[in-house]
């Protein structure tokens, strides 16, 4: 189950065999399906594919890059049934039984192929995991903390129901990272804490099972006397495909949840620190965005954040479908979560505010938006850092950068055994 789903012989035998199978389907057949009915099938395949293709990008709200593998295999998919349609009459009863196959295999290179290009599931276990529910390794509840034992060498996933009191969010189950010198006492530590928020199409486990999140906090304690920011994987969309960039809309109340939801119940439930200097947010894609937008706007709330590769502030689209979607066209509530909006009218300068910015070389845009961001929030009295590495805009990089960028966010929190620049 552990087998590579972004590069590697997996893949590449998964596309090798829906190409065989659907040249197969297809075959040479008689001159009449040749001349006419195999032409007719495989152009109408490729009609329909453009069309389907048209229709997404126009009405599906997408706004990065689709990568050509969905059509491609989208289209070998639609072209098994085209083929099987025009040419029912003319196959042989193999012919039939294979496009089935063929076109299920197409649709799962197709659906790969938007793995490959964001990383979200990188082996055959971890997608299994995610889309089934399986419990996460080293998962407990609430209930089970007082049987770990105190001299344990690594932290635990603790999976949470927040309460969405204050902000009445319809979330999905969350997580909670504690590091080892929490299990330590009856006394918890008042231990700090970070937010992690995940990208567009998220899920609140996809810090641990993509980001690698729990591993780097781990190795981080071991060299801390067993000390690590507690790591809150919170719900900031409520559902895969729905993007609320953090903030609350028509989409609900997100940016309260993480606002006054999750914090006083981890304080309470954790005995973590409530200062607010001792509170962070970072996230990759849209939660860097959200990240730099939630210490930006509620500073007394969260003072240090770790933007991975996010945008300049949170949209959808352009600046009026951004308005309409995420503000049910309220333009003053967009200039109010527009962290360069924000950064360029506010009169007093930020105290003890501090930022890390991370991407991968080959995120230009994230690279251009990140400059914007940091030039302004120095101009505004934050402390801030960059870093950039290599990698396009994957999870993996997102990866690569929490863990470059947590020894860092570690020292701003006050872990202890840490000490800030």
């Amino acid at each position: 189950m552990n087998v590579s789903l972004l590069d590697g012989w997996f893949p590449w035998t998964v596309q090798a065999a829906a190409l065989a199978l659907f040249l197969t389907a297809v075959g040479l057949r008689d001159r009449v399906w040749r001349r006419k009915w195999g032409p007719i099938a495989l152009g109408t395949a490729l009609a329909v594919t453009a069309a389907g293709a048209v229709a997404v990008l126009s009405l599906s709200g997408i706004t990065d890059p689709v990568p050509f593998g969905v059509w491609l295999w989208g289209g070998v998919a639609v072209g098994a049934f085209s083929v099987l349609g025009f040419g029912w009459r003319s196959a042989r009863w193999w012919r039939r039984v294979l496009v089935l196959p063929a076109a299920l295999l197409a649709l799962f290179c197709a659906a790969n192929s938007v793995n490959t290009a964001t990383g979200y599931y990188p082996t055959v276990e971890d997608a299994i995991g995610e889309l089934s529910g399986r419990p996460l390794p080293d998962q407990i509840t609430v209930a089970d903390l007082a049987e770990i034992h105190g001299r344990t060498r690594t932290g635990r996933i603790v999976q949470v129901d927040i309460p969405d009191t204050a902000s009445g969010f319809a979330h999905r189950q969350e997580l909670v990272y504690l590091p080892p010198a929490w299990f330590r006492s009856q006394a918890r530590p008042k231990l700090p804490v970070l937010e992690m928020i995940g990208g567009e199409f998220a899920a609140p486990d996809n810090w641990i099972r993509s980001g690698n999140a729990v591993k780097t906090a781990d190795a981080f304690a071991a060299q801390h006397n067993g000390f690590a920011p507690i790591l809150v994987f919170v719900d900031a969309t409520g559902g895969f495909r729905v993007d609320t960039e953090c903030v609350d809309g028509p989409h609900g109340n997100a940016e309260s949840h993480l606002l006054k939801d999750v914090p006083p119940y981890v304080e309470k439930t954790f005995n973590a620190s409530a200062d607010p200097h001792k509170w962070g947010v970072a996230g990759w894609s849209m939660g860097g965005t959200c990240a730099v937008d939630l210490v930006v706007e509620h500073p007394t709330r969260f003072t240090h954040f770790g933007d991975f590769s996010g945008d300049k502030g949170p949209y959808i689209g352009d600046k009026d479908h951004t308005v309409q979607e995420l503000y049910g066209g309220n333009a003053a509530a967009w200039a109010a979560h527009d962290p360069l909006t924000v950064l360029g009218t506010r009169h007093n300068k930020y105290q003890g505010v501090s930022g890390y910015f991370g991407q991968g070389d080959e995120e230009h845009g994230q690279i251009e938006s990140a400059e914007l961001l940091e030039t302004a929030a120095e101009k505004d009295g934050i402390r801030t850092t960059d870093t950039v590495g290599s990698g396009r805009h994957t999870w993996q990089t997102g990866a690569t950068t929490f863990a470059r960028a947590l020894p860092w966010l570690a020292a701003q929190l006050g872990v202890p055994g840490t000490r800030a620049r």
